[in-house]
């Protein structure tokens, strides 16, 4: 007789009772607790609304409500999610695909902690022993104090000399960045204007500004002369005094160089989180070159000169963590016996994931999607935690199919440890491990948002849905390729891990570059052809958008909507922008009302005024073809795209955008949606389609098929042929094999990653790849086409 279940077992669910999250139509579904759950569906579907917006996001709101109301004040407020009910969760810990922090002083060893490990390890064994680890910490300057301290006792005071040195491994030259930069006087300013007549020209200065007022009324330079005829010492001031206190127009203020000014506004900042005119600017203006004192290390010299094993940090963080692993574990001494296990564990965990070919002092700034998601996997891989919920936002994206096996092995290895794991995923290797399916649709926006199928990935397959009916699709090798007609020449080139690889790549015809992850396949495709004249690059790069910006304003489709119904109605056009006359006044064109209710959550409500119009009541008195703005911006594209046809509402300009964008599969999306409302695959799509739109013969196209389900890649590798079929040459980075087997031309990056890698190991056609199955891809290729 067995015992009777204990009550605390009994919670082996996480119930969800009507989800009504973005596009969910009052989803209910119960998820196994301590099981491996796929979520599938098209792009759109309402997966993310699901895992992401409901589960995980009311799993972190009702863990940050245990925090003191003080500490939830400096914290995020987190609107309540659209559910009835949520029963079984547990905590959650999310591992996006969002970029790790663009923050020039982050590396991968900060990053993953690596870093403080080593500099313990350097602080105890390095000769010369040069101090504490803080003597190793590219962010923590040296400090020298001296002064005279007064000591009071027995009655009597006694004054005492006292110099002390802290040591930091900061390098005083480049502050700890590695770089130094040069600034391009010409582009801050045109010297034969005043500051009052727009000398300045660097973004955000305007003749009217603060930032100018500033320079004008502080009585160092004057606002009325050019800065040609600026005397010596007002040209210093202008562009190097330092910080000053300045009173303007009765207020306090302060004031400082324009040259300073900027390196600390603009310079201190990493390029990739920057607004397009700003990096613009950075581009034009500054050089950026490896510090000559550090040589690009970061750190000062006693850093650098104290060793252990023969290898100083620096030399040690420059080294692939692949073989850093074999040099950790050479130190053999008692003392750090436990550190060198731990250290040895997580570099283990890098390789184990895919991401041996990386560097510790690589900036965690420049990782793709996929490499940052896998890094902030390192982090829990040795975690004494369980019975957590860990959340994936597609972890196979960035991955080879040889890579994929060891992603799943990983996933199940946390779900082995008494975890519940989600994966939100479209790739059939990681579907088939799952233990239990939810698969969402039919299909995208207004059209999905309701379960289609709860089970077994074998119930999947004979379910009838759209991912079961194509969950076995394999793609066939094409009867007859394109020839090329000349070819891209690309000789020597030596980017990252390159080893001066010399390739063809034909013009006129469909070229796919593979080759496991950190191949060097980036490298060659951004490095050696990106930049050329003629080039058109849509890779991975997030788009920033608000919760004001929509595909309407991302594409530049609303300016010539906006002329068009200012020209039909004779009122001027900043009347039909909610950003600008036309906005309602109540809500400022958000459509929204955000209560601030201090420590508690803020609260969203619909405008009562405008209904969540986000216009005016007068400016919807205006119409084309008999409907307002606020209802175009309600239309589908596939709707938008009969309306701007239509001849009572023809708008050319507009018509050719959307048509762009049913081109690429988002038919389905409404042209008012807010740009933070839609998937990373949607996001992906869009700024395919405005790229569309540019001038270029090449087009380089970064894993296109990220986010898309397995009956959506049929639709882009259509999307492609016509592209080129239009006389246009693609070049796409590419892993998924349908697309390879598509391909008129493969180019293949390896053997390995990191210096293992970097070198053609084979060039020729998809059928040659698959007869020769000489190399990984070969091998993956020829499984999947089945030869």
């Amino acid at each position: 007789m067995t015992a009777a279940q204990h009550p605390a077992d009994s919670h082996d669910l996480i119930r969800v009772q009507g989800a009504r999250e973005n596009n969910l139509k009052d989803v209910s579904v119960d998820i196994p607790k301590r099981r491996l759950t796929v979520f599938t569906g098209v792009s759109g579907s309402g997966k993310s609304s699901l895992v992401f917006g409901t589960i995980a996001a009311e799993s972190k709101r009702m863990i940050d409500e245990t925090y003191p109301a003080f500490v939830q004040g400096f914290m995020p407020s987190l609107a309540r999610p659209e559910v009835d009910r949520l029963e079984g969760l547990t905590t959650a810990i999310i591992v996006d695909q969002e970029r790790l922090g663009a923050n020039p002083r982050s590396t991968v060893g900060t990053a993953t902690d690596v870093n403080a490990m080593l500099r313990i390890l350097f602080s105890r064994l390095g000769d010369p022993a040069i101090g504490s680890p803080n003597a190793f910490s590219f962010n923590v300057p040296s400090v020298k104090v001296s002064g005279t301290m007064t000591i009071e006792r027995g009655g009597a005071s006694e004054s005492i000399e006292r110099a002390e040195t802290m040591l930091g491994g900061m390098c005083p030259r480049c502050e700890g960045l590695g770089r130094i930069n040069d600034i391009d006087l010409t582009q801050l300013f045109d010297d034969s204007k005043s500051l009052l007549e727009g000398a300045i020209t660097v973004p955000n200065y305007t003749a009217d500004g603060w930032l100018v007022k500033i320079f004008v009324a502080s009585g160092f330079v004057p606002g009325d002369v050019p800065i040609r005829d600026f005397t010596a010492e007002q040209r210093h001031d202008f562009l190097y005094r330092d910080l000053t206190k300045v009173k303007v127009e009765s207020m306090n203020m302060s004031y400082e160089g324009l040259v300073p000014k900027i390196q600390k506004s603009i310079l201190s900042k990493d390029k990739e989180s920057m607004q397009p005119h700003i990096r613009a600017f950075v581009d034009r203006a500054v050089t950026f070159q490896s510090c000559p004192d550090c040589d690009g290390t970061r750190l000062a010299e006693p850093a650098r000169s104290s060793k252990v094993a023969g290898l100083s940090i620096a030399d040690a963080c420059r080294m692939q963590i692949s073989d850093l692993v074999a040099w950790v574990r050479s130190i053999d001494d008692p003392s750090v016996a436990p550190l060198i296990q731990a250290l040895s564990a997580t570099l283990d965990s890098f390789v184990a994931i895919g991401l041996g070919y990386l560097s510790l002092d690589r900036s965690s700034g420049t990782l793709s999607g996929g490499e940052a998601q896998r890094t902030k996997l390192i982090r829990h891989l040795g975690s004494a935690l369980t019975d957590v919920t860990y959340v994936f936002d597609e972890p196979t994206i960035g991955l080879h199919p040889h890579d994929i096996q060891r992603m799943n092995d990983l996933l199940l290895q946390l779900r082995d440890k008494g975890n519940t794991v989600l994966v939100v995923e479209h790739k059939p290797e990681t579907i088939a491990i799952a233990d239990h399916v939810v698969d969402l649709g039919p299909r995208a926006g207004s059209d999905g948002g309701t379960i289609q199928f709860e089970g077994t990935v074998e119930g999947l397959r004979g379910s009838g849905t759209l991912t079961g009916t194509h969950l076995d699709d394999r793609a066939a090798l094409k009867d007859a390729v394109r020839s090329g007609s000349g070819a891209i020449e690309v000789r020597g080139a030596t980017a990252n891990n390159l080893s001066g690889v010399d390739v063809d790549v034909p013009l006129g015809v469909l070229t796919v570059v593979t080759g496991v992850a950190g191949s060097g396949k980036s490298s060659l495709v951004h490095g050696s052809i990106g930049t050329r004249d003629g080039v058109v690059t849509i890779d991975q790069t997030s788009i920033r958008g608000s919760r004001r910006s929509n595909p309407a304003t991302y594409t530049g489709l609303l300016e010539p909507v906006r002329k068009a119904f200012a020209k039909a109605n004779g009122v001027k056009p900043a009347l039909f922008s909610a950003n600008s006359e036309g906005a309602c006044p109540t809500c400022k064109g958000a459509g929204l009302i955000f209560t601030d209710l201090g420590p508690m959550s803020t609260v969203s409500t619909t405008c009562e005024d405008c209904g969540g119009k986000r216009f005016m009541a007068s400016v919807l008195e205006y119409t084309l073809g008999d409907l307002d703005i606020s209802e175009v911006l309600g239309l589908s594209v596939a709707e938008a795209r009969a309306y701007f046809a239509a001849p009572a509402s023809k708008v050319p300009a507009a018509l050719s955008i959307v048509e762009r964008l049913a081109d690429v599969g988002l038919g389905y999306i409404k042209l008012g949606q807010p740009l933070n409302t839609l998937s990373g695959g949607e996001r992906q799509r869009l700024k395919l389609a405005v790229q569309m739109a540019e001038e270029g013969g090449v087009y380089v196209l970064d894993e296109p098929t990220t986010g898309l389900h397995l009956a959506d890649v049929q639709h882009l590798l259509g999307l492609l042929d016509r592209l080129v079929d239009s006389g246009k040459t693609v070049i796409v980075i590419e892993h998924h094999q349908a697309v390879m087997a598509h391909a008129d031309w493969i180019v293949d990056l390896g053997p390995g990653a990191g210096h293992d890698g970097g070198r053609i190991v084979f060039e020729g056609t998809p059928a040659d790849l698959v007869a020769a199955r000489s190399t990984l891809t070969g091998e993956h290729l020829a499984e999947y086409v089945g030869a």
